[in-house]
């Protein structure tokens, strides 16, 4: 007979489990062991297609045979215990791992059919377009104004000023952040609020016009009311844009992703409905991890 328990809430969602009637005593590391991934994780409108991905940090494995799907203008989120490799394989995405010595990715990752690791691939046009917006917000210590229009002007995307200035006001609007700002544009981004800042980070992303943007747990350093606005403006970004968002937060998750995939040591457990994945999760460890028996 099937049992529930109940998600703790932060006052804005709230979701009912019911454990798999397979239950299981296993371990976390021993089920983790048996691993194989669940769920859906092909789709048939893929932007991003992701296959038998490993990523080492030198001799040491961080990521293990991780394939999955990113549906164009899906949010997906991956969540997981701190350290289970979800940061790692996002960064994976727009070669953000290049950076890191020692780091090597192996496997197939492809956006609309693009081998994304192709030799032949300017990394910089790849990072324009397939953004980031990372955990704390990291304006340049520039203006407003120019922390927008930077991208633009690297990659030529303004003729005129006239052009660039329609960039950064279309960016703010889109990053909901236009009407608190445009009588200041050229004081420093970096005297915003905390939220503010992020929404800069984020107007800062879609002025180069990308067609997936990363997110690395984007509201973790920020209140609850920056919070819920980030949340707000993903969900109407996502009109535009396939989004991929780590988050360490249960119920963002289900406030904001069609999909959610669980990571777990390093492998990709789970990837389901993120409805069904926070109330009929099709894997014991995707059931232990999300009740609270561990994480």
């Amino acid at each position: 007979m099937n049992t529930t328990a109940t998600l703790g809430t932060d006052n804005m969602a709230m979701a009912t489990v019911k454990k798999p009637t397979e239950g299981t005593d296993a371990s976390p590391f021993e089920l983790a062991a048996e691993h194989t991934t669940v769920g859906s994780f092909e789709v048939e409108n893929a932007k991003m297609s992701i296959k038998n991905v490993n990523v080492y940090y030198g001799d040491k494995q961080a990521i293990f045979d991780v394939s999955v799907d990113i549906g164009k203008n899906e949010v997906i989120a991956m969540i997981g215990p701190s350290g289970c490799g979800k940061s790692t394989f996002l960064r994976a995405l727009n070669r953000m791992n290049d950076t890191v010595d020692g780091c090597r990715v192996e496997g197939d990752i492809r956006m609309d059919g693009q081998d994304l690791y192709s030799p032949k691939l300017d990394v910089v046009e790849l990072r324009a377009r397939v953004g980031m917006v990372f955990q704390k917000p990291n304006p340049f210590p520039k203006s407003i104004y120019d922390n927008v229009a930077y991208g633009p002007k690297i990659h030529g995307l303004a003729d005129t000023r006239v052009d660039l200035d329609e960039i950064v006001e279309r960016s703010l609007r889109r990053a909901s952040l236009w009407d608190e700002v445009k009588d200041r544009l050229y004081q420093a981004g970096t005297g915003l609020s905390g939220g503010q800042q992020q929404r800069l980070c984020i107007a800062r992303a879609i002025a180069v016009s990308p067609e997936v943007i990363l997110m690395d747990e984007p509201c973790s350093s920020l209140d609850p009311i920056a919070t819920a606005r980030i949340e707000e403006l993903i969900e109407e970004l996502s009109q535009n844009f396939t989004i991929a968002i780590v988050t360490h937060s249960m119920q963002q998750a289900a406030r904001v992703s069609q999909r959610t995939a669980y990571f777990h040591l390093g492998q990709l457990i789970e990837v389901n409905p993120t409805e069904q994945v926070f109330t009929m999760p099709e894997h014991a460890l995707t059931e232990s991890y999300i009740t609270g028996r561990f994480g």
